[in-house]
Order: C-alpha cells, then sequence, then structure tokens
C-alpha cells in the first residue's frame, strides 16, 4: 500500500493525518512561502502548497508528496503567520468580534506518475468580542508565532471562537474532510490497525 511524504513539521497537520491513521514520512519543505500581493488568497495558498511539495519532490520523484498553506483572510487583508507578538496582537485585535475566512491550499504530487492534485478548502469563523486582556491571556497560551492569523483552533477554542462554520480541522491545518478521499482516490488509505471497529 502507497504511502507519501508530509512536507511541513506543523506538529498540528502530523497529528491530524496520525489520528486518522496515515503512515507517512516527514520531511519539511527548505522554502519561503510567498506573500505576493499578485495572488488571490485562494491562489496565494495553492501555489506555495505547490512551491512545498515540488522542493521536496525533487528529491523524492517516486513518492507521493504533500504539501498545505494555510491563511486568514478578513475582507481584504491577508493574515498569515505573525512576524512577533506585536503583530499576533494586532492580527487578533483586528478578528475579534468578526467573521473571517480561513483558506487551506493544497498539493499533492508525485513527479514519476506525473501527477499533480490540488485543492483549496474555505472554512468561515466567528471570533467573540474580547477584551484587550483578554487577548492579552489568550497570548500567553496560544504560541501564535507559527500560527496563521496568530491562533489555534484546537488550543481552548471556547476562549476565543463564537462559530465554525465548514471544517473545522481545516482551521487546525488540514481539512481531513477532504483530505482523507483525495488520498484514497490515489490508493493511500489508513493503516487497518488504527481504523475504528465497525
Amino acid at each position: 500500500m502507497p504511502s507519501f511524504i508530509l512536507a511541513s513539521g506543523s506538529s498540528r497537520r502530523i497529528a491530524l493525518l496520525r489520528a486518522a491513521g496515515f503512515d507517512f514520512q516527514i520531511k519539511p519543505a527548505p522554502i519561503e512561502e510567498s506573500h505576493s500581493e499578485f495572488f488571490s488568497p485562494v491562489e496565494l495558498t495553492l501555489f506555495n502548497a505547490f512551491q512545498k511539495a515540488a522542493a521536496v519532490a525533487d528529491q523524492h520523484p517516486e513518492e507521493f508528496v504533500l504539501a498545505a498553506d494555510t491563511v486568514v483572510t478578513l475582507d481584504s487583508e491577508v493574515f498569515g503567520k505573525p512576524l512577533d507578538l506585536d503583530d499576533a496582537r494586532r492580527m487578533l485585535a483586528r478578528l475579534v468580534g468578526r467573521s473571517h475566512d480561513v483558506i487551506t491550499g493544497i498539493a499533492l504530487v508525485n513527479p514519476g506518475r506525473k501527477q499533480l492534485v490540488s485543492r483549496a478548502v474555505r472554512t468561515r469563523v466567528k471570533f467573540r468580542a474580547l477584551s484587550d486582556s483578554e487577548i492579552e491571556a489568550y497570548l500567553k497560551i496560544a504560541e501564535p508565532l507559527d500560527k496563521a492569523g496568530a491562533y489555534a483552533a484546537q488550543n481552548s477554542p471556547e476562549l476565543i471562537i463564537e462559530k465554525v462554520t465548514g471544517s473545522f480541522s481545516n482551521v487546525v491545518g488540514l481539512p481531513m474532510e477532504v483530505m482523507c478521499p483525495l488520498l484514497a482516490s490515489l490508493g493511500i488509505h489508513p493503516s487497518t490497525s488504527v481504523l475504528s471497529p465497525k
């Protein structure tokens, strides 16, 4: 049964895939994400995902390589990973009390088979109205610097999120409702040893 390489060191993506029972290697892509304003948010995530997948696939041309990129968008503003705590604070202050979109682009490539499959998934998230002190308290527990939009949906979501419309795992980092069928279409399935009993 074929497996794949995850071109990411994201603990969240690793955890989601392992929880679903997939067997895979981890080889983070050695590239910088693009922040070009020439792309729409969807185009940007797909471009970055492909760049990451291609960088790893160059070294492993016979393997399936999976990569993803996630951004947060509010109106026309794109929020990637914050530069520092001040930037994280600015992002959260913009998001509180409002609805925003979380977009994840996925790319699966296999150069040897000349295959490229890509998807983009959008989830709508409504934040609670938070005070400045609540933002500061959240920043202390969220470890925001490696997270798009400076927040982690998997860490105490009740503190910041009022409502999620669409895939919750997409907000965490990988839309598993799309990911699992996509991998299955390529013959990649979870290990039977971790499947839930019927």
